[in-house]
């Protein structure tokens, strides 16, 4: 029998408002797919109300650690449950989250870019496609420059505003550069398999960027973005072979916020 070995390392929980299921729902889908843990990982709260939609309340964050305590507890010896957040970032919520991020011990923080909230597209977006599209690269880097994360989660998100005329060769200089910076400060990016239920229907990042990062040596972290249990370690096969196809021998996980690697054939042959 295979011994589990990778982690579930972005998944919600129902405090966003748009996620079903109890923690222990996902954790025993964890367990039932392979996986050695799960790092919850649900929408952290944000100051102003902005985004308030689609993310836990300030006043409900220790309800949050409190619910996965529970799970951890729960599933002690059987899948290793673990605490950490997806942040979103735009420039001037930094101060917010280095508070937000030292109230408790984490153990895995996504950083992310969410171009398609309503309060993040009131400040950013000024009608043109393709400086929006910039403007998303730009905070991507920004937001590894800050050193308030672990990994950038679904890093091409922006590919879904406009579909039908996202042209990744017109956008490659930005990535380019995005890029370069963000292989500066080590941080990681994750392969989000829940990019094949979007408008474009491939997993974020796309291949052609794979390929750009795993050139610049930057880690990948796996992410089935779970919103309900049967998301959970959803793709992570094809993830793991799409990884291999860009030159990938190693894929990563996030423990105390330090990185682990396992090799890629390990690694499949690890789950269910």
């Amino acid at each position: 029998m295979s011994v589990p070995l990778l982690y579930e390392s972005h998944s919600h929980t129902p405090l966003c408002g748009h996620a079903v299921g109890e923690p222990e729902e996902y954790a025993a889908m964890a367990e039932s797919r392979g996986l050695k843990g799960i790092i919850f990982t649900c929408h952290c709260p944000l100051p102003g109300g902005f985004a308030a939609e689609v993310r836990m309340a300030p006043e409900e964050f220790e309800d949050y650690v409190a619910m996965v305590a529970r799970a951890r507890e729960t599933f002690m010896g059987r899948v290793d449950v673990r605490l950490g957040l997806e942040s979103d970032y735009y420039p001037g919520v930094e101060p917010w989250l280095k508070e937000l991020h030292a109230r408790v011990p984490l153990h895995h923080v996504l950083g992310s870019v969410h171009y398609q909230m309503r309060d993040y597209r009131a400040l950013f977006y000024r009608g043109d496609l393709a400086t929006y599209q910039q403007t998303y690269y730009e905070h991507l880097a920004l937001s590894a420059e800050s050193g308030l994360f672990d990994t950038l989660a679904h890093p091409d998100l922006i590919k879904n505003e406009a579909p039908g005329q996202w042209d990744f060769e017109k956008v490659r200089p930005h990535v380019l550069r995005a890029l370069d910076r963000i292989a500066a400060t080590g941080v990681a990016m994750e392969l989000n398999t829940s990019g094949v239920f979007k408008a474009l229907p491939e997993m974020n990042p796309s291949p052609a960027q794979l390929v750009l990062m795993r050139e610049r040596g930057i880690p990948v972290v796996l992410g089935a973005d779970a919103h309900t249990p049967l998301r959970v370690g959803d793709g992570y096969a094809d993830a793991l072979r799409t990884l291999q196809a860009a030159g990938y021998t190693e894929v990563s996980y996030f423990l105390e916020r330090k990185r682990h690697d396992v090799p890629i054939t390990d690694a499949l042959a690890s789950l269910r």
